[in-house]
Parts: structure tokens; C-alpha cells; sequence
């Protein structure tokens, strides 16, 4: 977890020191802001509450998406998570710095308050995205109730089995590639949105996309990584001729890269078994692989 901060006294940023992560002072709060929100997984303020709000409220965008925001005063009394706190961690993190300042930790999230485990932390806590987070309110509100929260963790795109149903999707697909030089990157995303329609699986579930070293600066690959924020894999054609398993072979292919298939072998380098094998679509090369929950 990246995690910056921020105090506005001497004695604010000597918590640096104690929490081991860096707390900057004397530089103007909102470009501090605008340098961090996207680049870190948290933001702490030592300091006033009103501050932080303000500081970030420009910059927010998504609960799913949003860094933790976390407050602390200078004599580490109390400290607040102000903003995700259950996806983006932020009481969780504000439990940690109580543990090693002594401050009380002040949450406000219902479910914590009771003492339960709020479907978005457990998604969080086990490395699933959330498919639609409008039902997230609906569901805790269900939960707070009594009831039992409607919740599907599964890869696969499934029919509501619940009037109100939160889908949890882990990450545990690889998305093999292999792709013409120079690919329109839109073009590549609606193809790759259409392979995985066809497949019956979420975009969310996939953790990385995986090719050829030769790849590894194709455009559309890293804008397609960069957007739905999981990492590229590139391996080389040894690595690739290493990993086992049965592939279909194309002799173009060899020619030209120094091994018979890309994409079914980059995604099976991953781990996990081969869910569905090469896919052509338009100068653009798809496979499957994973372990999946269901």
C-alpha cells in the first residue's frame, strides 16, 4: 500500500518517523493533493478535517477508484478515515496508525460500528472488485436490517439470484495477447471487451494481460493495462516455449516471434488451466486462462 502525508506543523510531521511511511510539510496542500491522489493508495492529514475535505473534493471521482483518505491531529488523538473506508481501506488504515500513536480511532460506517464485516470490506480484504457498487448501499441497509446481503462472487456473468445482488468478481483470469504492430488501442479494447463477452466472464476478474517481450511497449496493450489498472506481463519466447502444456501451432507465428503461439501460451504462463484458446479477431489474437471460483 502507497501511503503519503501531509502535516501543516513541526510536531504534525515528527509522526513520520513513528508511522514509516513519508509526511511532508511546507509545500502548498492543494498541489500536494493534485500530485498524490492518483498515485497513492492513501492519504494521511495531520491536521484540521475541513483542510482535508476541502483538498480533496475536487479531485474525487469513484468510491471503487478513490484513495483512502485518513485524518490525524497533531497530538494523535483521534484519527479519522474521512473517505474509503471500506474499499479504499481507510479504516483499516486508521486502525494501524492508532496502534502505533495511541489515537482513538473514530469510525462513522455503520456496519463497523456494529461490529460486521461490510460486504465491500470483505471484497476489498480478498482482492475482488466490485461489478456494480450502486448496490452496495442496498445491500448494507439489507445487512444492517438483519437480513442476509444478496452477494455472487463469481468470474462468470450470471442472472440476479437475489432481488438485490452485489457481484463480487476475483481476480484470477489472464488475458493472453498477441496483436498486429501499432493496433488502434480502441480498437484492441472493443475487441478485447467482445472476447471476453463471448467467454461469459467480467472484465473485472482479469488480473493482468499477458504476450510476448516484443510486445511489452505496444501501445494498446499499455493503455489497455493502464486503464482497468492491472499490471502487463511479457515474457520471452524461451519462457514461452517453456511453459507446458497442449497449444495450437502456427508456423507464421514461430517465423516471425521464435515461437508457435502467443497468446495461448502467454496466458497460461500465468498459471491456471487453459479456459478458452486462440481467438482471432481482426489482426488481434485472444486466449484464457485462470482458476476460476465457480
Amino acid at each position: 500500500m502507497i501511503i503519503r502525508g501531509i502535516a501543516f506543523t513541526e510536531k504534525g510531521r515528527q509522526w513520520g518517523g513513528v508511522l514509516g511511511f513519508p509526511v511532508d510539510r511546507g509545500v502548498p496542500v492543494m498541489q500536494w493533493v493534485r500530485e498524490y491522489f492518483d498515485s497513492c493508495d492513501a492519504l494521511l492529514f495531520i491536521g484540521a478535517c475541513g483542510i482535508a475535505v476541502r483538498a480533496v473534493a475536487p479531485l474525487l471521482k469513484d468510491k471503487t477508484t478513490d484513495p483512502a483518505v485518513v485524518v490525524m491531529d497533531e497530538e494523535a488523538r483521534h484519527v479519522i478515515p474521512l473517505l474509503s473506508g471500506h474499499i479504499g481501506g481507510a479504516n483499516a488504515l486508521a486502525r494501524e496508525i492508532a496502534l502505533k500513536t495511541g489515537a482513538e480511532t473514530v469510525l462513522t460506517t455503520a456496519t463497523d460500528l456494529r461490529g460486521m464485516t461490510a460486504a465491500d470490506t470483505w471484497a476489498a480484504e480478498h482482492g475482488c472488485a466490485i461489478e456494480n457498487p450502486a448496490a452496495i448501499r442496498a445491500v448494507s441497509a439489507f445487512q444492517l436490517a438483519g437480513g442476509q446481503p444478496g452477494v455472487a462472487i463469481t468470474e462468470r456473468e450470471i442472472a440476479p439470484p437475489f432481488p438485490v445482488t452485489l457481484y463480487l468478481r476475483p481476480r484470477t483470469l489472464t488475458l493472453g495477447a498477441g496483436c498486429r504492430r501499432d493496433t488502434d488501442p480502441e480498437a484492441f479494447e472493443a475487441k478485447a471487451r467482445a472476447f471476453l463477452k463471448e467467454c461469459g466472464v467480467s472484465l473485472l476478474s482479469v488480473k493482468a494481460l499477458a504476450t510476448i517481450d516484443v510486445k511489452r511497449e505496444e501501445k494498446a496493450f499499455l493503455r489497455f493495462c493502464e486503464k482497468y489498472r492491472f499490471p502487463l506481463r511479457a515474457y520471452s519466447a524461451q519462457e514461452l516455449k517453456a511453459v507446458p502444456g497442449c497449444f495450437s501451432h502456427s508456423d507464421f507465428v514461430e517465423k516471425t516471434v521464435g515461437v508457435d503461439n502467443v497468446c495461448e501460451r502467454a496466458a497460461a504462463a500465468e498459471g491456471g488451466r487453459l479456459l478458452t484458446g486462440k481467438t482471432v479477431m481482426d489482426g488481434v489474437t485472444f486466449a484464457l486462462a485462470g482458476d476460476e471460483n465457480t
